[in-house]
């Protein structure tokens, strides 16, 4: 299981700096990828950028000695795209006092509610389309729900935000994925040769308008991360400098197949 990525804590619905950690997924090496209908993209990766975290309101004059907090605890893309083009289900594996501890979303947005009074790791499983990926990506997340100040009463309208980011790498995904979320705007999707073709969706997922979270009635809670543009840009540079990269190898594949004239040795080579 991967270390969880490094948290940034918001309290009252602030903005902080966007902690950066790439986690680069293996590509199914099951006999999966020999079907023609599973070929894989050779030289490419897909980034897809995702925030994990949870919001904590406390209750008031309603609490109760065992429930004093409401909370949310959710996976969302990084600019509130609907992830249900690479997400299948995520699994929340919660502390073992709740009833059903282990609780399964199938579809986005991935989230889920609950009260209580004390804080705890969050055990956080994404399991991801066939197409996609067939391993799992477990996270942990740190529910949060008492800011680092106490000196004061603990307000009921501003609530204690945790949360982190991460980018997800798919290297050499297969068509049927390319194919699908290639103009989604939830995936950094790098440039393609000149010529280059995919096979058309069998389903178009970006057209069911589901799943996004930019209307959602917490996204205003949502942490607002001051390098996030920058980061995006950096990514899109990075793809399409891999292309170029794939680019040149091929060149050089051509120039050697083909028959070199001897060159003289250097003064300064060594024997």
């Amino acid at each position: 299981m991967p270390h969880p990525a490094p948290e940034a804590q918001v309290v009252d619905g602030g903005s902080a700096s966007k902690p950066q950690r790439i986690i680069k997924l293996g590509k199914t090496t099951d006999d999966s990828d020999k079907k023609s209908t599973n070929r894989r993209v050779k030289d490419i990766e897909l980034c897809v950028p995702i925030v994990y975290g949870t919001i904590a309101f406390y209750l008031g004059r309603k609490a109760s000695e065992s429930q004093s907090h409401k909370w949310t605890v959710y996976v969302r893309g990084a600019t509130n795209e609907d992830l249900g083009a690479v997400i299948k289900h995520v699994v929340f594996q919660l502390h073992p006092s709740f009833n059903n501890p282990t609780r399964v979303v199938e579809s986005p947005p991935f989230e889920l509610s609950e009260c209580g009074w004390g804080e705890f790791e969050i055990g956080i499983s994404l399991f991801f389309h066939s197409d996609v990926c067939d391993k799992k990506l477990d996270l942990v997340h740190f529910l949060k729900l008492y800011p680092e100040d106490e000196s004061g009463p603990q307000s009921t309208k501003k609530p204690v935000v945790m949360e982190s980011y991460n980018e997800i790498v798919f290297p050499e995904p297969s068509e049927c994925f390319f194919a699908r979320v290639q103009n989604h705007p939830a995936v950094i999707v790098p440039r393609l040769p000149a010529g280059f073709s995919l096979p058309a969706p069998v389903e178009n997922m970006n057209d069911k308008g589901r799943g996004d979270t930019k209307d959602h009635p917490l996204s205003q809670w949502f942490m607002n991360f001051s390098e996030a543009d920058e980061l995006l840009k950096l990514a899109s540079a990075r793809q399409q400098v891999q292309a170029h990269i794939v680019k040149l190898r091929r060149e050089l594949s051509v120039i050697d197949g083909m028959p070199q004239p001897l060159k003289p040795a250097a003064s300064y080579e060594c024997i």
